[in-house]
């Protein structure tokens, strides 16, 4: 009897050390390939903000000239009529060119710069 138990817990393992390592790896590309889809997502909110920033700055530009039979000097010149605030974030800084019409550009914030297409 006291044979068999012996026999038992000699037979009893756990996982071995290449085991471990072989999960722990198969985790780590796991992780890697959710940061890098996460960070596309993030890419295409940054570019839709941007574009809805700057098709609201072109409406606010032209009800500016249908009221005022002059197209603003700068969005600052939008705020509080047309625009609540001037649309900004860190990634970009909209602006109005000195063209007639205006034309919104687009400029590289603080942060990385604008995102392409925008």
């Amino acid at each position: 009897m006291m044979q068999r138990i012996r026999n038992l817990k000699a037979h009893e393992g756990g996982f071995t050390l290449i085991e471990l390592l072989i999960v722990i790896v198969i985790l780590g590309i796991l992780a890697a390939i959710v940061v890098f889809a996460v960070g596309g997502i993030t890419d295409r909110g940054t570019l839709s903000a941007c574009k809805s920033d700057k098709k609201s700055i072109e409406v606010g530009v032209e009800a500016a000239f249908a009221q005022n039979a002059a197209y603003p000097a700068n969005v600052a010149a939008l705020v509080p009529t047309f625009l609540h605030q001037v649309p900004s974030t860190a990634h970009y800084t909209l602006a109005l060119s000195a063209a007639t019409p205006p034309l919104v550009t687009v400029a590289a914030g603080t942060a990385d710069g604008p995102p392409a297409g925008c």
